[in-house]
Formats: structure tokens, sequence, C-alpha cells
């Protein structure tokens, strides 16, 4: 059986053609892209390592609490009784996902996602700083030298920058009051974070040391969504295959040769390690470091610059834009659908979210005087921004008492209160094992709820007729 055939050329945009990783060190190109690129990611950087300190209305921008199970963004928190209210402002954000992708293609991913934003614009310029620039970070590689000092050197210096995001990751869950109280204090009077935090700077560490470019290669899904997110009169990064073709050293200057010189200077610059010239990838995160460079170029060869740019598959093939088109009109229609719905729900969600439980125990006890004694539950989360005291009625009719260690029920804003109850009636009271009975729940405003219950006793007989009443209704009729 003859050999395989050796594979020719490049086997994949990080896989050389013997197995091992292929490093990718992309060539920094300068030009009106990357200044408007950089001025971005600085801000971004900011607002990343800041949006958790940010507070509105006394209460975290965003805040992620998990084991509370308490999700705050903007000041507003949402508590697991919140469903329809998240479902509806998951949805929403997704339309609007889908919205931006197909007008402005992956914008996101180019310009404002944090692995981007971190890799090109912090890690990777560290890296030509410390190792020497672009072309001694790839003789770094040819000579394996993974572990020379300048590498090593490297290595400590993102050390510290995965600690850094780590806790500022970190702050997102638990928020930054309690980050800083632990901060001061011994990982092991709180381990579980501790452990979070260190889990997190190893995996950000191994992410900028190593796995890299294949985050957005391999873990992310939103190259393989641009397939279904994207249409033609999406806005992308292309090159211009009627201009630029044929390619050839010397274009322009020889007949029937296009504007592209075969340089190579976008696959270069390229931070996925692709070539633009082989059209829409996956792979392609439109981060405009091929326009930038290919734009150089043609300036030095006296061509116009726009070889490779933002354009549309249509514009392209010479087609005229569509502003409305099925994507641009059912997705602004489906936002606007489901936001507008979570807004309404949202004005009018109650001041407080009530809710009765069971006893933890035994479901009632008989004391000796024959009451019956029930124990409930009441949860009350104060959604408002201000202090308020609860009180907690029973409405029944006379002869039964309600017993509260803590009545009225102060709450401050935005915490959980769970208090305990008892209702103490008697027994005669519970026909067929069971009373529906309810509770009224009022604060000093204007706020007031009814709340039905089912408590559970004894079982008493239901009422039977007398015997004088039986033998009535049992004796014969009279004749007229």
């Amino acid at each position: 059986m003859a050999a395989p055939a050796a594979p020719t050329g490049r086997v994949l945009a990080t896989l050389n053609e013997d197995g091992s990783r292929r490093w990718i060190r992309p060539k920094p190109s300068s030009g009106k892209w990357l200044i408007r690129r950089r001025a971005v990611a600085y801000a971004l950087m900011a607002f990343y390592l800041a949006f958790p300190h940010l507070r509105w209305n006394g209460k975290p921008w965003m805040l992620l609490d998990l084991p509370r199970r308490e999700f705050t963004f903007f000041g507003t928190t949402f508590l697991p009784t919140d469903t329809l209210l998240l479902m509806l402002l998951f949805v929403s954000t997704l339309i609007l996902i889908f919205l931006l992708t197909a007008l402005f293609g992956r914008v996101w991913c180019g310009w404002a996602c944090p692995q981007t934003v971190w890799m090109e614009f912090l890690f990777r310029p560290i890296e030509r700083l410390v190792e020497g620039g672009f072309n001694a970070s790839r003789a770094l590689d040819r000579e394996r030298k993974h572990f020379a000092p300048r590498r090593l050197l490297k290595y400590a210096i993102y050390a510290v920058l995965a600690v850094l995001l780590g806790n500022t990751f970190l702050a997102y869950f638990v928020g930054t009051d309690a980050l800083f109280r632990w901060m001061l204090q011994s990982p092991l009077e709180h381990p579980t974070p501790f452990i979070v935090m260190a889990v997190t700077s190893v995996a950000v560490f191994l992410d900028f040391t190593w796995f890299r470019e294949q985050t957005c290669l391999v873990a992310c899904p939103y190259g393989r969504w641009q397939s279904a997110l994207l249409d033609k009169q999406s806005l992308i990064v292309a090159y211009d295959r009627g201009r630029g073709e044929p390619r050839g050293h010397g274009a322009g200057a020889r007949p029937g040769l296009g504007d592209c010189v075969a340089c190579n200077a976008c696959v270069m610059t390229c931070p996925t390690g692709i070539d633009i010239r082989d059209g829409l990838q996956m792979e392609c995160i439109h981060c405009t470091q091929c326009a930038d460079a290919c734009d150089d170029i043609m300036v030095k060869v006296g061509k116009p610059t726009g070889l490779i740019r933002y354009s549309s598959q249509d514009a392209l093939a010479g087609k005229p834009p569509k502003k409305l088109r099925p994507r641009t009109v059912l997705y602004p229609v489906g936002f606007t659908l489901f936001f507008g719905a979570f807004l309404l729900a949202l004005a009018n969600r109650s001041p407080a979210d009530v809710t009765l439980l069971g006893s933890l125990g035994a479901p009632f006890a008989v004391e000796a005087n024959g009451e019956v004694a029930n124990q409930v539950r009441i949860r009350i989360a104060n959604r408002t921004a201000t202090e308020h005291l609860y009180t907690i009625a029973y409405i029944d009719e006379p002869g039964a008492k309600l017993i509260a260690p803590e009545n009225p029920v102060r709450v401050r804003p935005g915490e959980m209160v769970t208090t305990t109850v008892f209702v103490m009636q008697p027994q005669a009271r519970f026909v067929g094992g069971e009373r529906r009975v309810r509770f009224r729940l009022s604060d000093e405003t204007d706020f007031t709820r009814e709340f039905a219950w089912r408590l559970l006793g004894p079982s008493t007989p239901r009422p039977t007729s007398t015997s004088a009443e039986s033998a009535g209704r049992n004796a014969p009729v009279p004749r007229s």
C-alpha cells in the first residue's frame, strides 16, 4: 500500500504540516483602523476594570450573586422568582446581537470582545516589548526557546496581570466590598472565593500565554454562528478580488495583473493566522489589521487604498445595498416587542416579593388546651431602594390567634428576610384535615398584598344531621 501523500502547504492556521503547533506572532500594522481600535480598546479596558466598582442607587451596576441567586444589572436586582423578566431580558439581548451582526458583522469580535481587547492591546504589546519585537519572537519560536530568560520575564508579567484580571472577574460575582475585605484576610478565612480567584487567574494566564487565538478558533461558537447570522448585505472585512486578482509581484506594472502584489502582509499581521484573500472565513474576527497592512503597501506601490476594506459580499459583486431586508425588519420588530414587554413587566413589578413556605418540621402540633398550632414561614424580599417595615396579619374569624416573634419585620433595601409566624385555632375548624386561610402583608406605605394558604390539622369529621332531623326526613309523608 502506498504511503499517503504528505500535505502541501499549511494544514490549519495554527497547525504545521508535521502536526506541531504553529505559533502565531502577528506583525503589527499601523494605520487609521489601528488608531481607532486602540482608542476603543483602552477605553474598554478601563471600563471592564471599573465596571464592578460602579454604583447605581447604592447597588453595583453588575453583580451576579450565584450563591444567593440574585442578579443585579444597573442597580436593579432580579430574584429567582423573576423568571419572566430574566427570560424577556435574555431574549431581547439575543435578538439585539442578531441585529448588530446582520448590520455590522463581527464588530463585537474585532473591536469589543475582552479576549481581543486584552490579547491585542495588552498582552501582545508586552510580548513584543519584552522579547525584542516581532522578528525576535519568531526567532525564539524557530529555536524552540520557550523558556528563554526574556520569555520567563514575560511569563512573570503575565502572571501579575492574570491575578489582577482574576480578582476583577471575581468582583463581578461577589462584589467589591467582599473582595476588598478578603484581600486583607488570610485565604484560610475564605477558601472557596480564594480557590475561584486562583483557578480563574490560572485560566487567564494559560489563555493569554498558551491558548491565545485558539479561544476564538476553537472555544468560541460565534464564528460558527456567523453563517446563520450574516447575509450578503452584512458589513464584513473583505478582499476585493475583482480589483486584486490575478495577483503577482509587480502587480499593475505588467498587463493582466491586479493590484495585489502577493506580499502576504495581510497574512503576517492577522491575529488568527488566516489569509483574507481566501474569502469570508469562520476564523476571521474582522479586526481590520489586514486592511491597515494592505493600505500601507498600496500607498508604497502607488495604488489606491481599500483593496481590503469594510464592505459586503453584495457590494463586492457590484449589487446595490438594501437597507430593508427580512433581517433588518424582523429583528428590530422582535427586539421592540420583547424589550418593550420587559420594560412593562419591570415597571409593574411589585415593590416586594413575598413567598409563603411550609413548616420545616411537623405540619402542625396539638397544644394541651386542644388548639392546633401551624407554623408558616414568610420570605420577604425588599425590591425598593429604602428600608421598610412589613406587618403580617391573619385574616380569619374570631378565635384564631397569630403569634409572630417579629412583627413588623424590618427589611433593608435589596435584602431578603425569612420570618416565622404561628397560627393558633380550635381543632374543630379543620374539617377534613385542612383549612384554607389568608394572610395580609403591608408596609408603612401603600403596599398591601393578600395571600391564600392551606393549613393542615387533625382530621375532624364533617357535621352530620341530628337524630330528630333524620327521623323527620325518614317519616312517611301523610296522605291528604
